[in-house]
């Protein structure tokens, strides 16, 4: 049986959200992992199910991810598949589900792809890495939002307890 595990990652937390999966699943499954942006040509039907990740951005996922999904929703609904969006919003307890997480609410109403499973995960804070006009961006944002603003450290919110349960439910999923 094989996977197929996809991620668009801006700092690098969706990639290890996503990898940590793929680690969590594999023994039965054969897992294949790519990143959206140099993903090589494969037959989608090739696969078990499929898990995409995704990382929002000032309010937006990634025009290489809207993109993949556009063009292979159909393939993507007559499959076990899997949603994880990964957001700084999601740091909040009630921000952690498709109903109540605004960006990923609203992107599945606008998509024709009805993943199967859907997770919403905290990402990272990463000052450091930022640009000068991202980390005072960000800041603001942080800011307005009872987050860290001290740009002189990396912040991990995600909770990989709650990661690990969606890993076992993804391999449930396409183990049926």
């Amino acid at each position: 049986m094989r996977a197929l595990l996809l991620y668009s990652s801006r700092e690098g937390q969706t990639k290890a959200i996503v990898s940590y999966i793929a680690s969590q699943i594999q023994g039965d499954i054969k897992v294949d992992l790519y990143n959206l942006d140099d993903m090589p040509e494969v037959n989608l039907a090739d696969y078990k199910g499929i898990l995409v990740g995704a990382s929002i951005r000032y309010g937006h996922f990634s025009k290489t991810f809207k993109a993949f999904i556009d063009r292979n929703s159909e393939i993507l609904n007559q499959m076990p598949s899997a949603f994880v969006s990964v957001s700084l919003i999601a740091r909040k307890a009630e921000k952690q589900s498709p109903q109540t997480n605004s960006y990923t609410h609203k992107y599945l109403l606008s998509t024709k792809w009805q993943p199967t499973i859907c997770g919403v995960f905290a990402g990272a804070l990463r000052y450091p890495r930022y640009t000068w006009l991202d980390r005072v961006m960000i800041q603001l944002i942080m800011k307005m939002t009872g987050g860290e603003t001290d740009s002189s450290k990396d912040v991990e919110y995600t909770d990989w307890e709650q990661v690990k349960r969606f890993s076992a439910d993804f391999a449930r999923l396409i183990s049926k």
